[in-house]
C-alpha cells in the first residue's frame, strides 16, 4: 500500500480556507481530516474524538513534554490546540492523504517534519481591506477580537512566500479550482 501525504491549508481568519477545505473533502474520497486536540470544553453537539480530542490542560502539557504534537499553539484566553502526530501518522500509513487546517507557525513546522511529502498552500485575500470587510461581514467579531484578528492577519500574510503555492482568493470558485488542481497534482506525484 502506498503511504499518504500531508496537505496543509493556511490563511488568515476570513481567508476562505474552511470553505475550501469542505469542498476538498467532497471531491476527494482519499482525503481525511486530522482531529486536533484542545484544552477547551466541548460545545453543544461536539463529540470527543470526532470534532476534537478534548484534553485537560495537565494532559495536554504532558503530551507537549513527550513531543507528541506536530504543532500546537495557545490562543486567546489560554486555550490550546494541537495536532497529534499519532493521529496523522496512523492515517498516512493507511494510505490516506491528510488535510490540516492549521496556523502559520505550526504549518511551517509540519512542512519541516514531512518535507516533500507535504504540500503547503497559502490562501491569501486579494487585499487587506477585503479581508477586513469579510471579517466584518461575518458579524461574529467584537471590535476587540476584530482588531486582534486583523493584527494577527498582518503578521500571517508576511509568511505567504514560505509555502509551496500562494492562491489568491478573490473569487472562491477560481481559488478552489487552483487548490483542487494543486492537490490533484500532489496526490499523483
Amino acid at each position: 500500500m502506498r503511504k499518504g501525504k500531508v496537505i496543509i491549508l493556511v490563511a488568515p481568519s476570513g481567508g476562505g480556507k474552511s470553505t475550501i477545505a469542505k469542498r476538498l473533502f467532497q471531491d476527494f474520497d482519499n482525503l481525511k481530516f486530522s482531529v486536533s486536540a484542545t484544552t477547551r470544553a466541548p460545545r453543544e453537539g461536539e463529540k470527543d474524538g470526532i470534532h476534537y480530542h478534548f484534553l485537560p490542560r495537565p494532559k495536554f502539557d504532558e503530551l507537549i513534554d513527550e513531543k507528541a504534537f506536530l504543532e500546537w499553539e495557545e490562543f486567546y484566553g489560554g486555550t490550546r490546540y494541537g495536532t497529534l502526530r499519532s493521529e496523522v501518522d496512523k492515517k498516512l500509513n493507511s494510505g490516506y492523504f491528510i488535510l490540516l487546517d492549521i496556523e502559520i507557525k505550526g504549518a511551517l513546522n509540519v512542512k519541516r517534519i514531512y518535507g516533500d511529502e507535504c504540500l503547503g498552500l497559502f490562501i491569501k485575500p486579494p487585499s487587506f481591506e477585503v479581508l477586513k470587510q469579510r471579517l466584518i461581514a461575518r458579524g461574529t467579531e467584537s471590535e476587540e477580537t476584530l482588531q486582534l484578528r486583523l493584527e494577527r492577519a498582518k503578521e500571517e500574510l508576511e509568511y505567504a512566500d514560505q509555502f509551496d503555492r500562494i492562491i489568491i482568493n478573490d473569487d472562491l470558485d477560481t481559488a478552489y479550482a487552483q487548490v483542487k488542481e494543486a492537490v490533484t497534482d500532489f496526490m499523483n506525484s
